[in-house]
């Protein structure tokens, strides 16, 4: 639907909200993206994958989690600033809480954490504090590798029974973040336009 990926097969919490669906594919000028509250992302606008690119099909098993590869991976970390790495794991980890508290019993759940848990320690520690936060409204800096660090506004807007939810990163006031997120959506209608003309067979 309007060109975003189609999310892989998955539990019933999986199939995108329609309400959500439609304020994304309204969103043209700022980074958006549907996920659960797991952290698996099902839906992105052209924006947010050029910012922290394709995070729908990329992934398979528990790394589809963004929480899981926060904690595991380098690379995903190195998407924030270094010193911004420490309350990023705290807001994943208490919103994560959260998530759990509103599906105990859900299997898919319980194994994420378990398996975080044994591959993490930070995260181990982190979970043992027991901190709950239902996540609403934050400040992102993201780290590009072509534009520089962005400072952006997140916004989150959740379904009724919060298993899902669009996030909106806009430009925060006072910053160079409407001109590098410009410069960003430039390149991604040049990438774009590129990939259709190799597509596109030459004329006979």
């Amino acid at each position: 639907m309007a060109g975003h990926h189609a999310p892989p097969a998955g539990g019933a919490g999986e199939h995108v909200s329609p309400s959500l669906l439609r304020l994304l594919d309204a969103l043209t000028t700022m980074p958006a993206q549907v996920g659960t509250d797991l952290g698996v992302t099902l839906a992105q606008n052209r924006l947010a994958v050029a910012l922290i690119g394709d995070q729908v099909s990329a992934f398979s098993g528990p790394a589809r989690s963004f929480i899981h590869r926060f904690f595991t991976d380098p690379a995903t970390r190195g998407q924030y600033p270094v010193e911004d790495q420490a309350d990023q794991a705290r807001i994943l980890v208490a919103d994560l809480r959260a998530a759990i508290a509103r599906r105990p019993e859900d299997p898919e759940a319980t194994t994420m954490v378990r398996t975080l848990r044994a591959a993490s320690g930070h995260f181990a520690e982190l979970w043992d504090r027991h901190d709950v936060a239902v996540r609403r409204a934050d400040r992102k800096r993201i780290v590009h590798p072509l534009v520089g660090v962005i400072d952006l506004d997140c916004e989150v807007l959740a379904t009724q029974h919060q298993d899902q939810r669009l996030v909106i990163l806009s430009p925060r006031a006072g910053t160079e973040a409407a001109g590098q997120l410009e410069l960003l959506r430039v390149i991604g209608h040049q990438d774009l336009t590129a990939e259709e003309r190799t597509a596109t067979p030459p004329p006979r």
